[in-house]
């Protein structure tokens, strides 16, 4: 998948766009659940290395909240690696261009929205 169809896909099946909130780093968006303001997702270039691959040139990166339960069975998944830069217990990172089928990524995508969606509250 590229970066512009991630954009596409976010804001057509969930109303997202992204958040370019560093200006040291123009390229690394931002996604967040608009009633929650919370992080599900983040795009970032970075060397494969990082990640513990071998390349110089810069990959997109997608790092995605997903809970610890989640967190665990992708990580012995292929194509899924500890998160980069974030807690490695809630996030799980991926290359956008990795071996993960757009409609998988789709529904990847919508868990960890709904997983940062505010909470309803009992009513009394």
């Amino acid at each position: 998948m590229l970066r512009n169809e991630l954009f596409t896909l976010l804001d057509s099946s969930l109303g997202v766009t992204p958040e370019y909130l560093w200006a040291s780093y123009p390229n690394y968006a931002v996604f967040r659940h608009p009633g929650s303001k919370k992080w599900f997702a983040i795009l970032m270039d970075l060397p494969p290395t990082k990640l513990g691959l071998s390349g110089d040139e810069l990959t997109d990166v997608l790092v995605l909240r997903c809970g610890p339960v989640l967190t665990g069975s992708l990580l012995s998944q292929n194509g899924f690696y500890p998160a980069y830069h974030m807690n490695k217990t809630n996030w799980v990172s991926t290359l956008l261009s990795g071996p993960l089928p757009a409609q998988e990524l789709q529904d990847l995508l919508t868990l960890c929205y709904d997983a940062v969606a505010p909470k309803r509250r009992p009513r009394r």
